[in-house]
Protein backbone atom coordinates (compact mmCIF):
# COMPACT_ATOMS: atom_id res chain seq x y z
CA UNK A 1 0.00 0.00 0.00
CA UNK A 2 2.74 2.65 0.92
CA UNK A 3 4.76 1.75 -2.23
CA UNK A 4 1.39 2.65 -4.28
CA UNK A 5 1.09 5.98 -2.34
CA UNK A 6 4.98 6.63 -3.44
CA UNK A 7 4.62 5.81 -7.05
CA UNK A 8 1.59 8.31 -7.06
CA UNK A 9 3.09 10.57 -5.15
CA UNK A 10 6.36 10.35 -7.74
CA UNK A 11 4.29 10.21 -10.68
CA UNK A 12 2.71 13.21 -9.50
CA UNK A 13 5.18 15.16 -8.73
CA UNK A 14 6.78 14.59 -11.94
CA UNK A 15 4.27 15.43 -14.08
CA UNK A 16 3.35 18.90 -11.86
CA UNK A 17 7.60 19.58 -12.64
CA UNK A 18 7.57 18.59 -16.13
CA UNK A 19 5.01 20.79 -17.58
CA UNK A 20 5.36 23.52 -20.23
CA UNK A 21 3.59 26.58 -20.73
CA UNK A 22 1.30 26.26 -23.54
CA UNK A 23 0.35 28.64 -26.38
CA UNK A 24 -3.29 29.75 -25.28
CA UNK A 25 -5.89 28.57 -27.52
CA UNK A 26 -7.63 32.33 -27.93
CA UNK A 27 -7.87 34.13 -31.24
CA UNK A 28 -7.73 37.92 -32.06
CA UNK A 29 -11.32 38.38 -32.52
CA UNK A 30 -14.45 37.64 -30.49
CA UNK A 31 -17.78 37.57 -31.45
CA UNK A 32 -20.05 39.23 -28.56
CA UNK A 33 -23.47 37.73 -28.10
CA UNK A 34 -26.46 38.84 -26.15
CA UNK A 35 -28.84 35.97 -25.10
CA UNK A 36 -30.87 37.97 -22.69
CA UNK A 37 -28.96 39.17 -19.46
CA UNK A 38 -25.83 37.25 -20.38
CA UNK A 39 -22.96 38.44 -22.51
CA UNK A 40 -21.21 35.43 -24.11
CA UNK A 41 -17.78 36.06 -25.59
CA UNK A 42 -16.67 33.55 -28.33
CA UNK A 43 -13.00 34.64 -29.03
CA UNK A 44 -12.15 31.53 -31.87
CA UNK A 45 -11.55 34.04 -35.26
CA UNK A 46 -8.42 34.75 -36.93
CA UNK A 47 -10.24 37.87 -38.51
CA UNK A 48 -13.31 40.06 -38.61
CA UNK A 49 -14.22 38.46 -41.89
CA UNK A 50 -14.65 34.83 -40.08
CA UNK A 51 -16.46 36.09 -37.00
CA UNK A 52 -19.41 38.45 -39.15
CA UNK A 53 -21.45 34.81 -39.91
CA UNK A 54 -21.40 34.10 -36.35
CA UNK A 55 -22.78 37.43 -35.20
CA UNK A 56 -24.84 37.94 -38.78
CA UNK A 57 -26.34 34.13 -38.14
CA UNK A 58 -29.34 35.12 -35.99
CA UNK A 59 -27.30 36.44 -32.48
CA UNK A 60 -27.61 39.65 -31.87
CA UNK A 61 -24.19 40.83 -30.72
CA UNK A 62 -20.87 42.50 -32.78
CA UNK A 63 -17.57 41.06 -33.72
CA UNK A 64 -14.93 42.78 -30.85
CA UNK A 65 -11.10 42.63 -30.93
CA UNK A 66 -9.83 39.73 -28.02
CA UNK A 67 -9.05 41.65 -25.10
CA UNK A 68 -6.56 38.65 -23.74
CA UNK A 69 -4.98 37.88 -27.00
CA UNK A 70 -1.48 38.80 -27.02
CA UNK A 71 0.15 38.18 -30.40
CA UNK A 72 3.25 36.14 -30.29
CA UNK A 73 6.49 38.06 -31.53
CA UNK A 74 7.31 37.77 -35.34
CA UNK A 75 10.38 35.33 -35.57
CA UNK A 76 13.65 37.14 -36.84
CA UNK A 77 15.54 36.31 -40.02
CA UNK A 78 19.53 36.02 -39.53
CA UNK A 79 20.40 38.11 -42.26
CA UNK A 80 24.17 37.55 -43.46
CA UNK A 81 25.83 40.63 -44.92
CA UNK A 82 27.09 40.65 -48.46
CA UNK A 83 30.25 42.14 -49.94
CA UNK A 84 30.94 43.57 -52.87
Amino acid sequence: MIRIVVVGAAALASAAFSCHPTKAAEAPWCAVTNTGPDMHWDCRYQSAEQCAPAVIAGNRGFCNHNPYFVAQPAERRSQKRRRT
